[in-house]
């Protein structure tokens, strides 16, 4: 009988939802708390909050990464507002990751979101500094130096750092080597999508919601967890049948952007990872979380019968009609 790890992905993916789903499986938390605290020996600047949530009345885990000066990911009337009608305005929580919306060139996610409040950027590509914004699931898309169109109310440095700086960072973390591999192959898979979205070679590309602290501990949080969780139950494959995202358009740097967002079907089309659009409103898949997908799947089958072994749910943070939920499961099969 051989274990498989299933990430069912029908309401989305996206970094922090990932962590949270592996969570729920039973990743060592003590593990993770570990490896996130010798990471903030090299960037600092975060705190991280595990807690349960409800959704739809059912009960999900949640990762949130807590930084100094929040990015306003969870403002929906300013994601969406362009398309929303008096009483179509979602309300509270952000998607993910996802910490990954657009904000300069950038989600993952996770998406290149900026909000209108005004603050001075100082682009610093000293990878010793933070970003003291949140990049949401959600999402990531990279941003260059070329985009100051923030307005904040107050002063706070914008980090644009390179795949070397990002990969630095992961290496800094005291984790194992496996899980440090995923962590880089998540943002390498990015950064490659990134590059061809904005006719850039890789190593031109500079990140905002990439290079962002809350992304970069999503992502190294979810490796972790999933590289526990492969040890522990002994997984052999992991299967992911297909992401499924949103439809209608979003709030980002560049303007407002088709849903899914470029950088998450550069990915698909780069990867093979298979994806499906539904017809529901909202932005449901990060690039971060898309390609830390891509970058465990080795299936996209499931088997005609199987046993759960265990399950565990990750929480989307946006408030959307279909909540966005990530289940996971261990499955075992002849």
């Amino acid at each position: 009988m051989s274990k498989k790890l299933y990430l069912e992905c029908s309401t989305g993916i996206s970094g922090d939802m990932t962590v949270a789903a592996l969570l729920g499986l039973g990743a060592d938390r003590a593990k993770l708390e570990s490896v996130l605290e010798s990471l903030k020996k090299t960037v600092g600047g975060f705190d991280t909050r595990i807690s349960e949530v409800q959704k739809s009345a059912i009960t999900a885990m949640d990762f949130d990464v807590i930084l100094e000066t929040d990015n306003h990911d969870h403002d929906m009337e300013y994601l969406y507002g362009h398309e929303m009608g008096e009483n179509e305005h979602h309300h509270g929580e952000h998607h993910g990751d996802d910490h990954e919306h657009y904000q300069g060139v950038h989600h993952g996610d996770d998406s290149e979101y900026h909000h209108d409040h005004e603050h001075n950027h100082n682009h610093d590509y000293d990878n010793h500094d933070h970003h003291k914004d949140h990049d949401h699931d959600n999402h990531d898309h990279d941003h260059d130096d070329h985009y100051h169109g923030h307005h904040h109310d107050h002063d706070h440095s914008h980090v644009h750092r390179s795949l070397d700086d990002v990969i630095e960072i992961i290496n800094s973390a005291d984790m194992t080597d496996a899980a440090q591999n995923i962590a880089t192959r998540v943002f390498t898979i990015v950064a490659e999508a990134e590059a061809a979205v904005h006719g850039r070679k890789v190593n031109e590309v500079h990140f905002h919601e990439v290079g962002a602290i809350d992304s970069i501990v999503d992502i190294i949080a979810a490796a972790v967890c999933y590289e526990d969780l492969v040890s522990k139950y002994e997984i052999e494959d992991t299967i992911v049948t297909k992401l499924v995202d949103g439809s209608g358009t979003i709030r980002c740097q560049h303007g407002i952007l088709p849903v899914p967002v470029p950088a998450v079907l550069k990915i698909a089309e780069q990867t093979g990872i298979p994806l499906s659009i539904s017809n529901r409103s909202g932005e449901f898949v990060t690039p971060t979380g898309a390609a830390f997908a891509a970058s465990v799947a080795t299936e996209n089958r499931l088997p005609e019968s199987f046993r759960v072994i265990k399950t565990g749910l990750g929480a989307g943070k946006r408030e959307y009609e279909v909540p966005g939920i990530l289940r996971a499961m261990i499955i075992e099969c002849e």
